[in-house]
């Protein structure tokens, strides 16, 4: 295994790692997902109908699995037909199962994503957009809150889907964090990502408990700075291998809302927040992240 790093921005201790590793086959299996078995996208026949769905193809093909199609309205002739003519359009099975549900909207697609086991649910993403910040729409808010499957939410999905260049990963260190970055690996790799970068949210109080806990030693060891990039960078390493450039970065601030900024900052394409699944509805999110159920700076990609 061959690995580079590289320092960036100085003044920060941004440190950049650019892993370029030999193909050993004993080893790929680090970098590789378990697939996804079932794929559902939440359609409307609104005029972003065939670019949602579009979108959700490209995810499938990043994860080969059956595709599925939760619709909120009666079935008729008119709706399947829709449904069958888009399909082929698109180069996608025309038998693909088609779920007619009725009720609100975001109840029955979080009934439907328990009732079929769906691994994840592919949406369109915006209710507004003001000038600096789009929100999630209602439905969307609610799957990221409430759904026990991975959710991927597209604020500008496209027939053409746009190329995920720039990648953000929210880490933690746990091991579902590490799975789930194994996962983003090779999606980055199958999109010919330009950067992922793997970054480290640290609030005013995570300093603060850190300061506390140090105690009052006067011996000379590393800063909590340097522990904590230390610390993501073998993280990152420790995820196996990838020819994708991979940068880390400590992002600090008063909320978990500078994360919102960086992302916007390096306009990245794609957002990526593993998180543990629910084991009841409306269960928090860390406060760091709860920004996400109402603004949105990008693609995003909750991995659970």
């Amino acid at each position: 295994m061959k690995s580079g790093l590289v320092s960036r921005a100085p003044a920060a201790r941004s440190l950049c790692c650019r892993i370029f590793l030999e193909r050993d086959s004993s080893l790929q299996s680090m970098a590789e997902p378990l697939p996804y078995k079932i794929i559902a996208v939440a359609t409307t026949f609104s005029p972003r109908f065939r670019d949602v769905l579009a979108e959700a193809k490209r995810i499938r093909e990043r994860f080969p699995a059956d595709l599925h199609l939760i619709y909120v309205g009666e079935r008729n002739e008119e709706t399947a037909n829709t449904f069958r003519n888009v399909l082929t359009e698109l180069h996608l099975p025309p038998d693909s199962m088609v779920h007619y549900e009725q009720g609100d909207p975001a109840d029955a697609i979080l009934r439907t994503l328990a009732r079929e086991k769906i691994d994840v649910i592919v949406a369109g993403a915006l209710e507004k957009e003001v000038v600096l910040h789009p929100f999630l729409g209602n439905v969307a808010r609610r799957l990221v809150r409430e759904a026990a499957c991975s959710v991927v939410l597209f604020t500008k999905p496209a027939v053409k889907p746009k190329p995920l260049r720039r990648i953000v990963f929210v880490a933690d260190y746990s091991s579902h964090g590490l799975e789930a970055l194994k996962r983003t690996l090779p999606l980055a790799a199958a999109e010919d990502c330009e950067r992922l970068y793997v970054i480290r949210i640290i609030t005013a109080f995570d300093e603060a408990r850190a300061s506390i806990g140090a105690g009052a030693s006067t011996s000379k060891k590393p800063s909590a700075h340097d522990e904590e990039e230390d610390a993501l960078e073998r993280f990152v390493l420790s995820a196996g291998m990838t020819e994708v450039p991979v940068e880390v970065r400590c992002v600090r601030g008063n909320t978990g809302l500078v994360a919102s900024d960086f992302v916007q900052s390096v306009q990245a394409d794609l957002l990526v927040v593993p998180l543990q699944k629910n084991g009841e509805a409306n269960q928090l999110l860390p406060s760091n992240i709860a920004w996400i159920t109402d603004v949105i700076p990008c693609n995003l990609w909750v991995i659970r």
